[in-house]
């Protein structure tokens, strides 16, 4: 793959492999087919994905609760001698790491038009990530802020206003469930409520979706955890549920989601519409998909799944971990400074 300089992003002119390019990517970088070829039945499978489950749902067992969510934390004897698992590391470890994340994205984002998409909070991403300049997006795409820009088209959108950001800057705000506020902090009082007595459970607001966390749950527990979620949705048919690592998300019922907001934001940063923009889109969860799908479909760009395990997916590409994800973004700025002085 050959990357030239036109216009604000890399463009793909030639459909070699990406670790053969003259980027100097990482070589770990590779298709997502030969790093899962050994372990699925097929490249990209036709199986549709599991579906979100919307309505009454009495049978956490028969309805594949249970396996779903499972599957969103698999066993450690999954992994082979080409997937190894992260050591444990310490807080001060941590810090470090998150440390030189965000400078490494502070560096693409001066390089390349750069957004972050989150199922969190839009205000606990930004809290967290703490720079300036880029889009944020919270709660899976149903809270968007972006600067406004000169060949901005998306000011006429419905549910997307005018306002300014903590820096006085003018932004887009983009909420398109905005309706459903109420009825997502009613949904939270209740959760938090019907959850308090399950050791290790935990239920986190995210603005426009409700996540309960069962990562420290007891695995014999987790039915207990599903069927309480499902008892209370049950008077709430315009909530759904979908599934995430160790997470059930409650979120609206409507159409849009993590590949809707990609669309939305090269809309916003006038690039929906350029033969010369690659878009990329790195992401680790399940909900990642329905981007990596819009991209690929679309053929305007590549999906990069993070996993240190073979996964069905729609990304076209993957990384282990957080530390080549560092590599990788620091190989397009490299390229980009490079290809600037040519």
């Amino acid at each position: 793959m050959d990357l030239k300089k036109n216009g604000s992003s890399p463009v793909l002119t030639d459909p070699a492999p990406l670790n053969n390019s003259r980027l100097g990517l990482p070589s770990n970088i590779k298709p997502y087919s030969s790093a899962a070829q050994a372990y699925s039945s097929g490249l990209y499978s036709t199986k549709p994905r599991r579906k979100a489950i919307l309505g009454k749902v009495d049978d956490v067992h028969a309805n594949g609760w249970l396996d779903a969510m499972k599957s969103s934390s698999p066993p450690r004897k999954q992994l082979n001698k080409d997937y190894i698992s992260e050591p444990a590391i310490d807080e001060n470890d941590m810090a470090y790491h998150t440390w030189l994340m965000r400078s490494a994205v502070k560096h693409a984002s001066e390089c390349f038009p750069t957004a972050i998409i989150s199922g969190r909070s839009r205000e606990k991403v930004y809290k967290f990530v703490k720079l300036t300049g880029l889009c944020y997006s919270g709660s899976h795409g149903m809270d968007i802020m972006c600067p406004v820009r000169k060949f901005d088209s998306t000011g006429g959108h419905p549910n997307c206003i005018m306002t300014t950001d903590e820096q006085g800057k003018e932004v887009h705000l983009f909420q398109p469930a905005s309706e459903f506020l109420p009825m997502i902090n009613e949904i939270f009082s209740s959760l938090v409520d019907i959850t308090k007595d399950i050791v290790g459970a935990r239920v986190e607001s995210n603005k426009f979706c409700v996540s309960v966390h069962y990562r420290l749950v007891n695995k014999e527990v987790w039915p207990e955890v599903a069927q309480r979620v499902v008892n209370l949705l049950k008077d709430y048919p315009r909530l759904r549920v979908t599934h995430g690592r160790k997470v059930l998300e409650i979120r609206p019922v409507i159409d849009w989601n993590k590949g809707k907001a990609v669309e939305f934001l090269l809309e916003s940063l006038g690039l929906s519409n350029r033969e010369d923009v690659l878009s990329i889109y790195v992401g680790d969860d399940r909900t990642d998909e329905d981007a990596f799908e819009v991209l690929r479909e679309s053929n305007r760009g590549y999906g990069i799944l993070v996993s240190s395990i073979p996964k069905e997916t729609n990304a076209v590409y993957s990384l282990r971990d957080t530390s080549e994800v560092m590599k990788f973004l620091k190989s397009l700025v490299r390229w980009k400074k490079l290809d600037g002085d040519a």
